[in-house]
């Protein structure tokens, strides 16, 4: 089992940033990608950025050149750093983890509030 603790998210005005953090804790060595997803209200959740143990990184295309996603791998911990933030980027962000030899987010946190205001 991999328990995720996420926390960062707040209330932050356009053109503003925020810094995410989520720490892993209990199985940390059977964690291959970590990444972020966010759920908008009426929307599907998606996948916002992700990182592989070996630090490869992939970003959906509404974040790219905004968003970074980094990872400290000695303190099970991921981050993403959120600037020039727009009001379409309100939403909850939840962190996941997925576990080697998977083939899908295997763990998640239990989301953190991000609100952009315009």
């Amino acid at each position: 089992q991999v328990q995720l603790v996420e926390s960062g998210g707040g209330l932050v005005q356009a053109g503003g940033s925020l810094r995410l953090s989520c720490a892993a804790s209990g199985r940390t060595s059977s964690i291959y990608v970590m990444g972020w997803h966010r759920q908008a209200p009426g929307k599907q959740r998606e996948l916002v950025a992700a990182i592989t143990s070996g630090g490869t990184t992939s970003y959906a295309d509404a974040v790219k050149g905004r968003f970074t996603i980094s990872r400290d791998n000695a303190k099970n911990t991921v981050y993403l750093q959120m600037n020039s933030l727009k009001h379409e980027d309100t939403a909850v962000y939840y962190c996941a983890v997925q576990v080697a030899g998977s083939t899908r987010y295997d763990y998640w946190g239990q989301g953190t509030q991000v609100t952009v205001s315009s």
